[in-house]
């Protein structure tokens, strides 16, 4: 009797440990998997426009020819300047370099001069100029203080700029800009009544707002 009581002991407990290997095991889900957030940068290419004022800074254009001073008479002393740019970035760390290009409508008009007897010349300044420049900065997250200069160049005259600015991103894609530049031309010659004449350097500033559309934020 002792046996039979002992083999069924056994017997239903073998079953009900198979019954519980048989129910489902509970288990906690899986953590979600979250998206590294990128990191913003300054580097890729971008294209932009610009528009501000510019002014020059070169006096009324007086010459002095043999010791004679010939009085010159500008059109206007500033205008508008616009146009348009494009560039390249590279973020190493906080710090920001690249190389930047432009073209400007400058409506600075011309100087008239004025010879006595033998008229008044009109001498027409270049209505567009023309940069190309390195650029150097920190980076403060999606903002932007930089130093530039480089080249500069019209028609028929080469020169020198330098400047400096502040750039903010307020997109990914988008970011706007304020700057300011020095531009210097070399002389610039004209001939009139027979005898060549020199202007002297012609220098001016620019203040200009910009915006600029920038590719491969990420």
């Amino acid at each position: 009797m002792k046996k039979i009581l002992l083999a069924s002991v056994a017997l239903f407990g073998f079953a009900g440990a198979a019954s519980a290997a048989d129910l489902p095991v509970r288990s906690a889900p899986p953590a979600p998997i979250v998206a590294a957030v990128p990191v913003f940068t300054w580097t890729g290419f971008y294209v932009g426009v610009n528009a501000g004022y510019g002014w020059n800074d070169s006096g009324d254009g007086d010459l002095v020819f043999e010791d004679t001073t010939i009085i010159g008479d500008r059109d206007n002393d500033g205008g508008f300047v616009g146009g348009g740019q494009i560039g390249y970035n590279y973020q190493i760390g906080s710090f920001v370099v690249g190389l930047e290009g432009d073209i400007q409508y400058a409506d600075f008009g011309g100087v008239n001069y004025d010879f006595g007897p033998l008229g008044i010349y009109e001498n027409d300044n270049d209505d567009w100029f023309g940069t190309v420049r390195a650029r150097a900065g920190v980076a403060f997250d999606r903002a932007l203080i930089y130093a530039t200069g480089g080249f500069a160049f019209t028609d028929n005259r080469n020169g020198w700029t330098v400047g400096g600015g502040l750039e903010y991103a307020f997109t990914n894609n988008l970011s706007a800009k304020i700057e300011g530049l020095y531009v210097n031309l070399e002389e610039e010659d004209f001939t009139f009544a027979g005898t060549t004449f020199n202007t002297g350097e012609t220098d001016f500033g620019v203040v200009r707002a910009g915006l600029n559309f920038r590719f491969g934020t990420y």
